[in-house]
């Protein structure tokens, strides 16, 4: 089962989400801007609907869902 754009976007974003906080801890407390950096961008695309990753992947072919058409 292929997943849509929807999906791949939420699981991206968690694991940016995830990667930074690892790196913030264990390698420099900057990394925790790149956390921020996802939740502003998903936050902006929670309220405009547009999301660069999810046009990325819409061009390179990946079902679309319902939250990013």
């Amino acid at each position: 089962m292929s997943a849509n754009i929807d999906r791949l976007v939420f699981r991206f974003a968690g694991t940016m989400v995830l990667a930074s906080l690892a790196l913030g801890h264990f390698l420099h407390p900057g990394w925790y801007l790149l956390t921020a950096f996802v939740g502003l961008n998903m936050l902006q695309a929670s309220f405009t609907g547009f999301c660069p990753l999810a046009m990325i992947l819409k061009k390179a072919g990946c079902k679309t869902g319902q939250a990013f058409d």
